[in-house]
């Protein structure tokens, strides 16, 4: 296991040059969306870029705008990159916890690949286990490597669109709006509404408005 940590303002391709400059000829870049929300899958691509053919503009999808990560993700699907897409839904999060889930994704996305990579650039500080090449392991990495950025920009995209679908079918949350984050307007309609079948079932948030609506049942059925 590879371990690397430094200051960069954007990212490029070194990170993969460095790699293949080490043996390696295939090099993916990997990333995920939605650690963070209360509801919602967590989503991870891996993408392994084109050098001749590498989109303008690939960073952190944090840094981008929703115009300019659809434009990108657009990009690169048509820029002759290899992607590969693996969610893991609140059942698997529930069951692995979300950093379980994660790795678990990680993994997956790699060996999902049409072609074997023999060196995944994983953004933080985690080598998923079970990983079928060698990792390195690069905090910040969305910012770094081109690569991991493209992942991020996939990862992002393809939540965001999987959001507006469960808004679609619990339009009371307001998935469209916070992507399932815990924002005052989501935590109102836990409150009102109790968890939906998107939610996490183990993060606090839902655990907390399951109780409420369980003692607020128990005292009505006192009382009747």
């Amino acid at each position: 296991m590879l371990f690397e940590s430094i200051e960069q303002t954007e990212p490029d391709y070194t990170h993969e040059l460095a790699a293949q400059a080490r043996g390696a000829r295939i090099v993916a870049g990997v990333d995920e969306a939605g650690r963070g929300p209360l509801a919602g899958p967590v989503v991870v691509s891996a993408v392994v870029l084109d050098p001749n053919n590498i989109p303008a503009g690939l960073n952190d999808s944090k840094k981008l705008t929703e115009e300019q990560r659809e434009a990108l993700f657009e990009l690169i699907v048509v820029s002759g990159a290899i992607v590969s897409v693996v969610v893991a839904p609140p059942t698997i999060i529930a069951s692995r916890n979300i950093r379980g889930a994660t790795l678990w994704a990680m993994s997956q996305a790699v060996r999902g690949l049409s072609v074997a990579a023999d060196r995944a650039l994983i953004d933080g500080r985690d080598i998923p286990p079970g990983l079928p090449c060698e990792g390195i392991a690069l905090i910040g990495g969305d910012g770094r490597s081109v690569s991991i950025a493209a992942a991020s920009i996939v990862a992002k995209v393809t939540r965001d669109r999987m959001c507006r679908i469960m808004d679609c079918d619990a339009p009371h949350f307001g998935f469209s709006a916070h992507k399932g984050y815990g924002t005052p307007q989501h935590l109102r309609a836990l409150t009102d509404h109790g968890p939906c079948r998107h939610h996490r079932a183990d993060f606090a948030p839902v655990v907390e408005a399951r109780l409420r609506l369980t003692v607020g049942a128990t005292i009505i059925d006192l009382a009747s």
